[in-house]
């Protein structure tokens, strides 16, 4: 699994001083006061790099880009690299090489902000580091949980309830009601078709029958009774027969159409 990992670059800083520092002789940690930081020892580029969960910090030479010394860290702040009490342009790192023997040593930068890119590259490696391990803790917590079986026994089954579905084959729709709130009408039957009654033609008999009233004069002194009275005859005569027989005999009047309703 080491072989996989692939290793990352966090920070690359040309300018970069190291000095021999003196062995600490107290607790209170270490000052760069005390150093000799005039004259530094040696002078290169330095590279913050990544292998899994393990920082390097690499001293190289800025022309030829040799290693001049390492320092793995495995933990930030811790005793890889720790920072002096009286600057915050200055560390301690303890070097290691491929024998196992370590030393320690001080470097410096000139400038400010490189001495904060360089502290702020190690916080964040170290700051995924721990949460990849708590990711990893859940997830094996979680294997260990008995899991919940939701799948199907030998022989059981499941019933759906779908609504406005028919459950036979062939089975009638039922009519869906439209936007507007109206029901929509049923399809006709298979094979069927729906009739218009014909619209009846007008008739003729029932424009015959109708009987236009003969026109009845008007007077200021007769009434329309008494117009009735005037003509010849008794009063309990027929006043109609007059009209009948004075039409039959006329010999050149168009004989009436059967239609007509003759009084």
């Amino acid at each position: 699994a080491a072989e996989l990992e692939y290793e990352s670059v966090l920070c690359v800083k040309p300018d970069v001083n190291v000095y021999r520092i003196p062995p600490r002789t107290s607790n209170r940690g270490y000052r760069a006061s005390d150093w000799k930081l005039d004259y530094p020892d040696w002078t290169g580029r330095l590279r913050v790099t990544s292998k899994g969960k393990t920082a390097y910090i690499k001293l190289e030479d800025k022309v030829s880009g040799e290693l001049f010394a390492q320092a793995p860290v495995d933990q930030y702040p811790g005793i890889a690299v720790e920072t002096v009490t009286d600057s915050s342009r200055y560390f301690v790192i303890r070097i290691q090489d491929g024998t196992g023997r370590s030393a320690f040593i001080g470097i410096g930068f000139m400038d400010r902000g490189d001495a904060f890119d360089f502290n702020v590259s190690l916080q964040d490696h170290f700051k995924w580091v721990k949460q990849e391990t708590e990711i990893s803790k859940e997830s094996q917590e979680a294997d260990t949980r008995p899991k919940l079986d939701l799948g199907f026994k030998e022989g059981q089954t499941i019933k759906l309830n779908i609504g406005n579905m028919t459950t036979k084959k062939g089975g009638a729709a039922k009519p869906r009601v439209s936007g507007s709130g109206s029901l929509s009408l049923l399809p006709p039957p298979p094979g069927g078709k729906i009739a218009i009654p014909p619209v009846p033609p007008p008739s003729s008999t029932a424009i015959a029958n109708h009987v236009t009233p003969p026109p009845v004069l008007k007077s200021s002194n007769v009434s329309s009774a008494d117009s009735l009275l005037d003509l010849d005859g008794p009063a309990t005569a027929d006043l109609w027969g007059e009209f009948s027989t004075a039409s039959s005999a006329i010999p050149n009047q168009v004989p009436q159409q059967s239609n007509w309703v003759q009084f």
